[in-house]
């Protein structure tokens, strides 16, 4: 483990856990809002989240070049991650300029 420094650690590992805490907070906020799509969102977050943890794990074999493929693939995830996130954010987007049954009913004479 002595690829990275104490601090360097600390900021990846903290990283890692502020992302699933935002993962839980967008899933539960979705939830009480009884929104779809913020779901969605949350969804769309763990092929990142997947990617930091692969990040990490390569880390901790001190970059090993035996783990190369890992480096790889933590690309391919982030690439995945940034795709989904992207449309998870035109979903909600789409889903926020749709009218909604309560403001159909309210335009009504």
């Amino acid at each position: 483990m002595h690829a990275l420094s104490l601090g360097t650690w600390w900021i990846h590992v903290t990283s890692v856990l502020e992302w699933i805490l935002a993962i839980v907070a967008v899933e539960t906020f979705g939830r009480r809002r009884q929104e779809p799509g913020w779901r969605w969102l949350a969804l769309a977050m763990v092929p990142a989240l997947a990617s930091a943890m692969a990040a990490c794990t390569w880390h901790l074999f001190d970059n090993s070049n035996a783990l190369k493929g890992l480096v790889v693939f933590q690309a391919g995830l982030t690439a995945l991650g940034n795709l989904a996130l992207a449309g998870a954010a035109f979903n909600l987007l789409r889903l926020q300029r749709r009218p909604t049954a309560s403001a159909i009913s309210s335009d009504a004479p």
